[in-house]
Formats: C-alpha cells, sequence, structure tokens
C-alpha cells in the first residue's frame, strides 16, 4: 500500500518552520507535515537563543530583516498575549562608552526612526541610571519595543495549532535525499520514505546541505558561528533590571558582548562569536572533520577569514579567557567582577556565507519548481517567525494550491 502523499512537507522543526506550517494551514485546510531530524522541537538555534523580541533598531531600512522584525514583532506580542505566553516589553539601553561610538548612535536612532520605532530615548551621562542604575557611559538609547520571552514556550504552542489544524509533526526524522518521481517529490529519511506535492526547507543549521540534496546549488555556505554565554549570580542580577547592549561596530556582523533579564528568570551575559568546528559545536572541543573540510574547500570561507581574523582571533581570546570576558561586560556595567558570572549555555547561529566571503546580513529565501529553500535566517527570526511564516505562505498560495 502506497504512503499518502502530503501536499506540503516542511523540513525543520525550529521556530520558522513550525511558523510557516501554522501560517499555512491558518490560510487552507491542507495535508501538512514536519519532520524535525531531533527528538524535540526547537533543539538549536531556536532553543538556545537569549530570548530576545528584538525591537528593529539594527536592520537595514527597507530590507527583509527590517520589514519582517517590526512586522513580526508586534506579531509576536499579539500571539503570546492571546496563547498566554509568559513574556514581557521591557525595553533595552543602548550604550555608548567611547566619543567615537555617539556617531555610531545616532545612526542606530536615525536606522530606529526609518524602522518605525517610536518612543525611544537619546540619554546622557547620569540619565542613563533612569533606566540602568549600575550602567555606565556617555551617552545611550533607550528602545521601548524590545521585550523578552521564551521561544521554546513559543515554538510548542505553534505546534499545537499546527496539529489543531490537522497537521503532523514527525520528530526523530532526518532528511536524506530527494527524488522528483513522475511529478512527485520524495522524501528519503530515517522514518522511510515520505512523498509530497510541494517541499519547503527550513533546515537551519543544515539549510544549505537540504539545498544540496534537492539538486540545488545554494551558492551560500552555512558557517556555524558559536555564541557563549555567562550568567550573573543570583546575588548580583540586580545589578542589570532589563536589557543593556554596546553600540554594535559597523565592522563587524555581530552585536557584541551584552545583558539579557530573562523571561524565566536570571540574567545572562554575552555573547561572543567564535567560528565553530561543528555544525552542532556548541562546546570548544566539538569538532567534525567532514564540516570543516567542507568549509575549508569552499573558497568563500578563506575571504572571510582574510577580512575578519583579527576580529576572530580577539573573539578566540575571549572564549579561553573569563577575564577578558568580564572585561568586555564591565565596559557596560563596570561593578561585574569575575567572580559574579559563571559559564553557562551556548548557542550556534546558522550563518550564511557566500562565495565572495560576505557574511550575508539579510534573509535568503530561494524558490525553485516545487520547493522554497529558507537558506539564511538568523537573528532576528524568531522575533519575526510569525512575518517571516506569512510571507512563505504568500509565496506558497501565489504559484500553487490556488
Amino acid at each position: 500500500m502506497n504512503s499518502p502523499v502530503y501536499d506540503i512537507i516542511i523540513i525543520g522543526g525550529g521556530i520558522v518552520g513550525t511558523a510557516t506550517a501554522m501560517s499555512i494551514l491558518q490560510k487552507k485546510n491542507l495535508s501538512m507535515l514536519v519532520i524535525e531530524s531531533e527528538k524535540e522541537l526547537a533543539a538549536h538555534q531556536t532553543g538556545n537563543n537569549s530570548g530576545v523580541i528584538h525591537s528593529g533598531l539594527y536592520y537595514k531600512p527597507g530590507s527583509l530583516k527590517a520589514k519582517n522584525c517590526t512586522e513580526g514583532r508586534e506579531l509576536m506580542y499579539r500571539f503570546c498575549e492571546e496563547n498566554g505566553i509568559s513574556h514581557e516589553r521591557c525595553g533595552k539601553l543602548v550604550v555608548a562608552v567611547s566619543k567615537d561610538e555617539i556617531l555610531r548612535l545616532d545612526d542606530l536612532e536615525k536606522r530606529g526612526i526609518a524602522n518605525g520605532l517610536t518612543g525611544m530615548k537619546r540619554l546622557k551621562g547620569d540619565e542613563l541610571k533612569e533606566y540602568e542604575p549600575n550602567a555606565s557611559g556617555i551617552e545611550g538609547l533607550f528602545v521601548p519595543q524590545t521585550g523578552i520571552v521564551d521561544y521554546i514556550q513559543v515554538t510548542n504552542t505553534y505546534a499545537q495549532k499546527i496539529k489543531n489544524s490537522g497537521g503532523e509533526i514527525k520528530t526523530g526524522t532526518k532528511f536524506i535525499k530527494l527524488i522528483n518521481k513522475n511529478g512527485e517529490l520524495v522524501l528519503q529519511t530515517t522514518a522511510g520514505e515520505i512523498r509530497t506535492k510541494f517541499l519547503i526547507n527550513c533546515g537551519g543549521l543544515y539549510s544549505d546541505r537540504v539545498a544540496k540534496a534537492c539538486g540545488l546549488n545554494p551558492k551560500v555556505m552555512i558557517t556555524p558561528f558559536r555564541g557563549e554565554y555567562y550568567q550573573l549570580k543570583k546575588e548580583k542580577e540586580h545589578l542589570v533590571k532589563n536589557l543593556i547592549y554596546p553600540v554594535p561596530d559597523p565592522n563587524f556582523p555581530f552585536l557584541g558582548v551584552h545583558y539579557t533579564r530573562m523571561i524565566k528568570g536570571g540574567v545572562e551575559a554575552g555573547p561572543n562569536a567564535v567560528l565553530a568546528f561543528k555544525r552542532e559545536g556548541y562546546k570548544l572541543q566539538d569538532f567534525s572533520f567532514a564540516d570543516m573540510q567542507e568549509l575549508l574547500m569552499f573558497k568563500g570561507f578563506w575571504k572571510m577569514a582574510a577580512k575578519y581574523y583579527k576580529m576572530g582571533f580577539e573573539e578566540y581570546r575571549r572564549t579561553l579567557s573569563k577575564n577578558l570576558f568580564v572585561k568586555a561586560l564591565k565596559k557596560l556595567v563596570p561593578a561585574i567582577e569575575e567572580n559574579d558570572v559563571y559559564r553557562s549555555g551556548a548557542g550556534v547561529r546558522a550563518q550564511a556565507l557566500d562565495e565572495t566571503g560576505k557574511l550575508i546580513d539579510d534573509f535568503v529565501i530561494m524558490e525553485s519548481g516545487k520547493m522554497i529553500h529558507v537558506l539564511n535566517a538568523p537573528s532576528p527570526a524568531a522575533t519575526a517567525s510569525i512575518s517571516i511564516g506569512r510571507k512563505i505562505a504568500d509565496l506558497v498560495f501565489s504559484r500553487h494550491f490556488d
């Protein structure tokens, strides 16, 4: 007896994959299956980030990131309110600690305004203390739209809505290869063959490999960057009220270490950003010969390395030295000492790298026949997940399932 043919299969049970499935099923009653290689949903990027609902302050106006973040932020707040998910719109403080950062803070404020942020407050000197009594800087920018949430809880709520709409979710099911047979897409998986009329790849850390296994050239390679966190000891949590961020360096594609109060309690400090030696390289000693061989053979890697090797070296120094990590934290909150923090978790960012050595900053979505591939969805993808899901749903219905 032949297995059923699904209207749509989504590879990847993270927050983008589940949001996409939910969004599609809200539009039309189709047979839907989400497959996830891990035993649980949200096992990688979604479940290991800092839980921030981003405002949209940093992103280039008009970019997919900017559009989806500002729209998705409010959709996320509304979804949490309607579904009883713990969250808080607490705001964040961006702090300039040197004169050269003031011009960059000016640019950030302009970006925020261009992206529709209202109610931002520019602060000087002791005015910072009104929002973060223990923060230190020359000037600051308070952004009220930023918030905190548990994205694992959000993902599991998406999953429940998928099931309530008749969709299916299979965990422990790893995609291996795609075969196009008589107009149907046949997925070879560790749970056997599964057939579908349409495929959506939300594979995160493996999205480029999924695309290749589907016969495509994604033209990017996922490059894993590990972000390591420290956590403030309970008796020191009072030093941070909400969220304290540095002014990011425009020459580096990551935000820099910062403080985040978590919705479940506690305050995280970090992350740094170091190249991981394995796609699931959550620890310094994690190493995959196959992953590194693939990366080292990609010409874009060497071009990136030539550009960022000095910054990369400093990030590794900070990984190996708690003293250097805390030194970076002290720039924002001088009262923090080495004994006030302890090593916490780590996350791995699935960062797309192109052949020219550019770390792709924006979301990347590739369409090909009866397939859609999400090839780059770094932060703020969790914040923007409902918006991204709706955009993908629109792509699906504009070309298929009329």
